[in-house]
């Protein structure tokens, strides 16, 4: 049996070889897009991992004027230093950014590290289902395969074996 996105369970056996190709093609289509998001998901739970990092090496910093390299673009630096290290600007979403303490900024990413590291989780739950939903599909239809070449030709099996 193979579930549908609504829920409704399909039986199957009772699909011809042409249906069971067009389930299976649907069933791929959405497991190549469910793996796409959780490849997304787990970049996501690299760059809270990142930033969580950087966050935390504040901790243990003095502003004392600490030179650092300030990113301008993804491949352009200028020299900075810092002048306080008590409070960051966090990325909240949306293109809104708010000024919070380092450990209330340590403690933001690890709630989205733990909530996206959750929701891979359950994708990951789901693929494993739909993969075995594909399994069974490909399964169902060699057989189907093979019952309509007997079918066609009853004596395939006797020249196989002779």
């Amino acid at each position: 049996m193979a579930s549908s996105e609504q829920g409704q369970q399909i039986d199957l056996g009772d699909l011809d070889l042409p249906q069971l190709q067009q389930v299976k093609s649907q069933l791929e289509e959405e497991l190549s897009h469910l793996t796409q998001s959780y490849s997304q998901l787990r970049g996501a739970q690299a760059r809270f991992n990142d930033c969580k990092d950087s966050v935390d090496t504040l901790k243990t910093e003095r502003a004392e004027d600490k030179t650092i390299l300030v990113p301008l673009t993804s491949s352009l630096y200028v020299p900075g230093k810092l002048s306080n290290v008590e409070t960051v600007i966090v990325d909240v979403g949306t293109g809104y950014f708010v000024e919070k303490s380092v450990a209330d900024a340590s403690k933001f990413y690890k709630e989205k590290i733990d909530y996206v590291k959750a929701s891979a989780a359950k994708l990951q739950e789901t693929i494993t289902s739909k993969q075995s939903n594909v399994r069974g599909v490909y399964t169902l239809k060699i057989s189907d395969t093979r019952i309509h070449e007997h079918e066609t030709n009853p004596h395939m099996l006797l020249h196989s074996f002779g």
